[in-house]
């Protein structure tokens, strides 16, 4: 299943700049570790925001949220995900 993730990193501002760096160095190694098991398909900021908007593939529901619970800001992020299907238009014939 493919899921579009809409993600807002809410890290409190008076979070020490050597943990916000550790958190985002933490992040970014976990992504890289999501993208070569296939999970973490593409991966889009959002222009002056600290956001992102990505495209996941994951089993089902259930593997999706584990994937992004595993993530080092998970528990300061604002997420919504969209599970998407494939358009009748998109099929192959």
């Amino acid at each position: 299943m493919e899921f579009l993730v809409r993600t807002e990193n809410l890290l409190p501002p008076d979070t020490p700049d050597d943990t916000r760096e550790q958190l985002r160095k933490a992040e970014r190694e976990r992504a890289v570790e999501l993208r070569q098991a296939g999970i973490l398909k593409r991966l889009w900021r959002v222009p002056g925001r600290n956001a992102t908007i990505g495209l996941y593939e994951a089993e089902d529901p259930a593997a999706l949220h584990d994937a992004l619970t595993s993530l080092p800001l998970w528990k300061w992020m604002d997420v919504s995900v969209e599970a998407l299907a494939t358009h009748p238009q998109e099929q192959k014939r």
